[in-house]
């Protein structure tokens, strides 16, 4: 799936703003009472800026947030700015964090909702003085946060410990040795030295392993959050989430002329979601024709890949071929002898896919293709192919590294890099129109 950490500074606060529609899920724990005298801002161009978006936000006046954007330009407009003042009622401060004099940690809380954030803001080192980052995050029920910044040490142990974890788990031994001595050559060059914030040199890293290793599923993630030692088990919260966006079933209806479509945009737990998928599918099974749109499908679980699969085939067909370089084993992965409801076997299925369809939506669209059971229409896919896993860092720092291969049983090949290619091209926004086009008898 893509983060917004990974999205341009505009983005960001577009994306902060819906988060903040779900902000009742985290209730702190921490009282804070609404006599105390909020904390000093420091007196350095980051405190001083702090203070007057502070102040701006909080006033509510689309004039004076103006003035703010016009004194301390960024990427952030004056619709956003109005936008994240009204989302969260405006802040009180609870705590400031001085770095230097560019740079200032801070937590605070939303006026509107009973929520915790905690946020850095850095601005330019020569006047004029701009903002070059403002970044906040809800603060979970528990959870513990550290404004960490990173010495020479700390960044040569956390790359140290980047390539020594894709030297060991890298799915491809070759190009995790290739991955680990670019980074390892690049460090030497020095391009990490100036990268002071863990949330910096991650993406950093994260740019230059995608570029490097033409993958997707290359990541190094930071959180300020310590972050547990052993992965946490599923919680009902969890499954709650998914319930509530309808495991990722967006669309599922009748269109003229008797066509199924079917929207969904992730694959989500086998165990909360194959209901719903079942559901979905039975609904338009008696179609004369199929459309599945994996344009927005971000990925997910393999498992409901081959839950889903299994309503398209009649009999049980191999679907692929998984490879663990962990226990050096191949795993056949068929379709499952049986599913609730009913079949959609022996019409057409078209596939929607677009540059965003990724991991596991690449995956159904693939096996899809390669077994001739559906013809694909849109752009070339994002390349992120075969399974991933979590490995710690630190408290702070986790890397996605590609653990596992999902290989065709016909091409004997995966994606991992390419992307999957449709069989027609067409702009991704054309895709459904073209699917109808076809389904409808057009050619």
């Amino acid at each position: 799936m893509i983060s917004p950490k990974s999205l341009p500074l505009a983005l960001h606060y577009l994306v902060r703003i819906w988060l903040r529609s779900c902000a009742l899920l985290f209730v702190l724990t921490v009282p804070v009472f609404a006599d105390a005298a909020p904390p000093p801002v420091p007196d350095t161009p980051a405190g001083l800026a702090l203070g007057a978006w502070l102040d701006a936000l909080n006033s509510g006046d689309r004039a004076r947030q103006e003035s703010f954007i016009k004194a301390y330009p960024s990427e952030m407009t004056l619709d956003e700015m109005a936008q994240w003042s009204a989302g969260t009622g405006g802040y009180d401060l609870i705590e400031v964090h001085a770095n230097d004099r560019t740079n200032v940690f801070f937590r605070v809380k939303q006026r509107s909702w009973a929520v915790e954030e905690f946020g850095r803001m850095e601005v330019s080192a020569t006047d004029p003085v701009n903002v070059k980052a403002l970044d906040v995050w809800r603060i979970p029920a528990g959870a513990k946060f550290e404004p960490v910044t990173l010495d020479d040490a700390a960044r040569t142990k956390i790359i140290g410990q980047v390539v020594d974890l894709l030297d060991r788990f890298h799915v491809d031994p070759k190009i995790g040795k290739t991955l680990s001595t670019a980074v390892r050559k690049r460090a030497a060059r020095g391009e990490y030295r100036s990268l002071a914030y863990g949330e910096v040199i991650a993406k950093k890293l994260t740019e230059d392993l995608r570029e490097i290793g033409k993958d997707k599923h290359l990541e190094v993630r930071f959180s300020y959050f310590i972050q547990p030692m052993e992965a946490p088990a599923r919680d009902p919260e969890t499954d709650s989430r998914l319930r509530t966006a309808n495991c990722g079933f967006e669309k599922a209806e009748h269109l003229r002329q008797n066509i199924g479509y079917l929207k969904f945009n992730f694959f989500g737990e086998p165990e909360i979601c194959e209901p719903t998928a079942s559901a979905a599918m039975t609904f338009l099974a008696d179609s004369d024709s199929l459309i599945l749109d994996l344009r927005d499908n971000n990925g997910g679980r393999g498992g409901m890949v081959t839950f889903i699969a299994s309503y398209l085939f009649a009999e049980r067909t191999h679907l692929g071929d998984n490879y663990r370089r962990a226990d050096n084993v191949t795993t056949e992965q068929w379709t499952l002898p049986y599913v609730p409801g009913k079949k959609f076997i022996d019409k057409p299925v078209f596939v929607l896919i677009s540059k965003r369809t990724f991991s596991a939506g690449e995956g159904l669209s693939y096996v899809l293709k390669d077994l001739k059971r559906a013809t694909l229409i849109g752009e070339t896919t994002l390349g992120g192919s075969g399974t991933i896993d979590f490995k710690r860092i630190d408290d702070h720092f986790t890397l996605v590294v590609p653990t596992g291969r999902v290989i065709s049983p016909v091409t004997k090949s995966d994606w991992a890099g390419t992307g999957v290619e449709p069989d027609v091209k067409v702009a991704e926004a054309d895709a459904l129109d073209e699917a109808l086009r076809r389904a409808r008898g057009g050619q």
